[in-house]
Parts: structure tokens; sequence; C-alpha cells
């Protein structure tokens, strides 16, 4: 058989069975599961296609398997606090996780802690990545959505205070989901709230690009990959399709059933907690506190398969199969690091222990240093003018010279000679190793 280009992953908050497990998106067959603890919702991730890493339900820690290996122990990076969400760049480079109110930013790299960003008053429910690893989005409970642009947050001043590209503050209830289209910084960006609204932003610009108002609060959200239909996730188990395309120019709509896009999904019996799409926008994914997860046909709105969980299901999404998933021999190219739990890691003792050189990058505030090589010249430059002054001193080039026999040589200028051609030699080797 051959792989599969797309897969399910999926998680409950029982762990009983697994803690995460990998499902043909055909027919619902397991493939791969990992085992050991429980995810918390919106914090099951993968990154690089080669480790998956997932927040442990209550713990101030982050459970990690490699992809390939489905028999074995996970490993475990410790954080400052209990995770609340988190989230991969799509590039691999970099790791978010919500902790409390504050966002915490990794590089998967060194394992180094680059930011902690703390605008948000109460706690981070949720956080996306565009496409491009270009942006980021975070949602919380102090019914705030902020759009963060990830190399001013990487390059920071450490002198300055993190702000957010946007603040996106038009919702009344918490922040429950947020789901971020294609194109990068020229995205569309869903957030769903308990206040029964979805909205839809513009990310570059951060204005507010529609509303839809319905009779249930509304607890995840997702995009067809072409941005047609909007689907969204209510606590009363209906899943809502709203399309895009409608020809109305209003941004405030309230949602009705119609035949030019809205519909409606039945069949779980609890809380939608999450929702994806495939790639070719032909199955929907969803998941529920019902255990169970789902896959629907989007033109019939039928339900293809379900699986049955031995818990309420707290992530479950689409993703293309990683290259290494079904190669057992295979290895991570690059092994997992430590992650540090402060922003200096050399000033607190908490070091990735690697060897390697840290750089932190910051906007240049005072005049450079010169290099060794400038200041051996310096010191080279000195020394010869010491040396000139002993020459006349002690007669050299004068009548007073050697010869004289009533004069000895100076017994040290060629210690002090043989002293400045080390030096010299020491600062071409490190500028010209």
């Amino acid at each position: 058989m051959s792989a599969p280009v797309e897969v399910v992953l999926s998680a409950d908050s029982a762990g009983q069975l697994f803690n995460c497990a990998v499902f043909d998106p055909h027919s619902g067959s397991e493939f791969l599961s990992y085992r050991g603890g429980n995810t918390s919702s919106r914090s099951l991730t993968v990154l690089n296609g080669e480790y998956i890493l997932g927040a442990q339900l209550g713990k101030n820690f982050i459970n990690v398997w490699e992809i390939q290996r489905k028999d074995q122990l996970q490993q475990k990076i410790v954080c400052p606090g209990i995770v609340t969400c988190l989230c991969a760049s799509p590039d691999g480079l970099y790791v978010l996780a919500g902790i409390a109110e504050a966002i915490y930013l990794w590089e998967m790299s060194t394992g180094n802690l680059l930011a902690i960003l703390s605008r948000h008053y109460q706690d981070v429910s949720c956080i996306r990545f565009t496409d491009d690893s270009s942006h980021f989005v975070s949602g919380g409970k102090d019914n705030l959505a902020l759009i963060w642009n990830l190399s001013s947050v990487v390059q920071l001043d450490s002198s300055r205070t993190p702000e957010p590209c946007h603040i996106l503050s038009r919702h009344s209830l918490p922040i429950t989901d947020i789901h971020c289209g294609l194109m990068g910084p020229q995205a569309r960006v869903a957030t769903a709230s308990l206040d029964q609204t979805v909205k839809v932003w513009e990310v570059s610009s951060g204005e507010m690009l529609l509303s839809v108002l319905f009779d249930v609060a509304i607890m995840s959200v997702t995009f067809d990959p072409c941005e047609y239909f909007l689907f969204c996730g209510g606590s009363d188990g209906n899943i809502f399709q709203v399309s895009l395309c409608s020809t109305s120019l209003s941004r405030d709509k309230t949602f009705q059933t119609d035949s030019d896009g809205n519909q409606v999904f039945k069949g779980h019996r609890n809380l939608v907690t999450c929702l994806s799409v495939s790639m070719d926008g032909t199955v929907l994914l969803s998941g529920s506190n019902d255990e169970t997860v789902r896959m629907w046909d989007v033109q019939s709105k039928q339900c293809i398969w379900s699986i049955n969980h031995k818990g309420p299901v707290t992530n479950a999404v689409i993703i293309p199969a990683p290259a290494n998933m079904f190669l057992a021999d295979s290895h991570p190219a690059v092994p997992l690091p430590r992650f540090s739990r402060h922003l200096n890691p050399s000033e607190q003792g908490d070091g990735t222990g690697s060897g390697g050189m840290c750089l932190r990058l910051r906007a240049n505030t005072q005049e450079p240093e010169g290099t060794y090589l400038e200041k051996a010249d310096e010191l080279y430059s000195l020394m010869c003018a010491v040396t000139d002054k002993v020459k006349i001193r002690f007669g050299e080039g004068t009548n007073h010279g050697p010869g004289n026999p009533g004069l000895k040589p100076f017994p040290y200028k060629q210690h002090i000679i043989a002293f400045i051609s080390r030096h010299r030699l020491l600062a071409d080797v490190l500028v010209h190793p």
C-alpha cells in the first residue's frame, strides 16, 4: 500500500487507548498511535514533519514523539507553567505556547527562549501561524485577538516592549478558536467566540471584513482552501457552513440556511471542538465532546465515517502526510534541543548545553568596538614607538651604539620584538584561520 497524501491526526482528553493517533482519511482505519498522557485542546502540533508535540492536559510540560516511531516513550519538554495552547510554525523554525496570559516563543534550532509576549489580560486560548510563518495570531479569554509580526518579535530590542501589529477587539466574550487562511501577510483570519459570532479579518490592515451572528456559541472555525466557505462548530453539536461568495454587501449578517450555500451539518450530540478541511476541499473533519471524530462529504453534508474515542475529542486535524511517518528506519534530521525557560539562559544557568553560540538580534545602539586585528595593530604601533625610543636611548645609529665599548647593547630589545611578532601572528590566525 502506498503512503497516503493526507492523514488525520486526533487526540482526546482521556488518553486511555493512546495520547494521539493517525488515521486514514478515506476509511477511518488507524495507521499509528502515540502513547503516554493526554493532550489539551488546541495543543497538538507537528514540528517540521519530524516530531509530534502535545501539551499535557493540566501539567507544565509538552510531550514529544518522533513521528515515525509508534512504540516509544515520549520525551518531555518542561515549561514555566501549564500550556493552554501550542503551535509550531509551518517552516519548522519556531514554537509558540500560551502559558497563562503570556505567549512564549522558542527557536527550534537552539531551544532558546526568544520572547515572552504579555499583551493579553487573561489566559491565551488559541494561537495560529499564517501559512508562510511571517505572522501569528493569538486569541484569549480577554475577548481580544492580536496579530503579531514574527520578524519584529524575534529582532526586538530588549529595551522595548513587544507590541502587536493589530488588536482585534470587536468580540464581547472570550475567543474560542482562530483559523488563518492562505497568502501569508495578505491572508484572512477567522475568529470564533462565545458571543455567538464569527468574524473575518484582514491580516495586513486588521480590518474586519465580515461578522456572522449565530443562535449558539461557536467553539471552532475553519475555511476551505479556496475560501468559498466558512465552517463553524456550534456548542449544540451543529456545524454551520457559511458562503463567502454571497452577493450581499453587508458586513454584519445573521446566519440562515438558504440555497446559496449556507447549510448545516447535523450528527454530533455535543459541542464541536475542532474542524479541518482537506486540501481539495471535498471533505470536512470534525471532533466533538460527544467522543467522536467524524468525516463529512461537503457536497452532500453526509457523514462518511465516524471514529469513537474514550473521551471528549480535544484535537482533530487533516494534515499532509509527513515523508518520515511511514519509514520505520528514518530519524529526524535535527535532534530536538532542550527548551530554555529563561530569556537569558546564560545568566540564569539554563543553557541548552549544546556548546553552540547564542545570537541575540537587536538594534545597534552604540559605536562598534574595534576588531582584534585593529587592537593588535594599535598595540604593535605603540610598542614600535617604544622600541624607537629605546634605540635612541641606547645609541643605535649614533656614535654611542654597540660599537662603543663604553656602552652595552640593550638586552631586552630582542624580547620586545619577539613579543610583538607573536601578537601579530595570533591576530592573523584569529582573523584568517
